[in-house]
């Protein structure tokens, strides 16, 4: 299978470079009364990049789009000239937080995009501290899903389950890594992860029967 040459040669680490780049040479983008809020550095971030991204890609990038809803798969998507698709789903991560689980995609979504052995769904993970009103990135990872260790993933309970990043200080890459191999993987913690929420469920129709019951016996008003 051909695979993109993007992420199987270093084309991505200069990709992840040049952002570093261009978000730390940029004009400041915070204030006193936003510097706090990470969804406002998240979303300067993400303008900043959709309206550089395609320059950063230069040659390699035939089509591109940076003009998606927010409930959208991607924040950026584009076509490389060799064919490949790529939905790019800018994440930032400020590095004084303790603890942040960021949803990745449905899987459901996810199954459906990869039945095309062309497209790829990538993160765009930015990694930043603040200094003042500046926010200074430490670092830049692009990264497509399935290069993700399953051991800093987690597979959370929303709609046919989503795929989060158990904990963003800890993340796990192995470049290279086999698409099938992690589908494989996927698919193996779905039919562990759906048991355990069809349990759950079973609870909660009992504690409902039982509430039921309690409001049956109690008389008319």
């Amino acid at each position: 299978m051909i695979k993109s040459r993007i992420f199987f040669t270093t084309i991505y680490q200069d990709i992840e470079r040049k952002v570093q780049d261009v978000l730390n040479t940029h004009d400041e983008f915070l204030s006193p009364s936003t510097m706090r809020s990470t969804r406002a550095a998240g979303d300067a971030i993400q303008d900043i990049l959709g309206q550089s991204f395609g320059a950063i890609l230069g040659p390699l990038c035939s089509e591109y789009s940076a003009d998606f809803a927010r409930r959208a798969m991607a924040d950026i998507a584009f076509q490389d000239v060799d064919g490949f698709y790529y939905i790019v789903d800018v994440k930032t991560h400020r590095t004084d937080t303790k603890f942040n689980m960021p949803n990745l995609t449905s899987v459901q979504r996810l199954a459906r995009f990869y039945e095309d052995d062309l497209n790829y769904f990538v993160l765009l993970i930015v990694s930043y501290h603040l200094e003042a009103t500046r926010a200074v990135i430490t670092q830049v990872r692009f990264v497509p899903i399935e290069f993700l260790g399953w051991d800093c993933l987690t597979i959370g309970a929303l709609g046919w389950g989503q795929i989060q990043i158990a904990n963003s200080n800890y993340i796990t890459i192995n470049p290279g890594y086999s698409r099938k191999a992690w589908m494989l993987e996927l698919c193996d913690a779905m039919l562990e992860f759906y048991p355990k929420e069809m349990a759950k469920i079973s609870e909660r129709i009992d504690i409902f029967r039982e509430i039921r019951e309690f409001w049956l016996a109690k008389p008319d008003e």
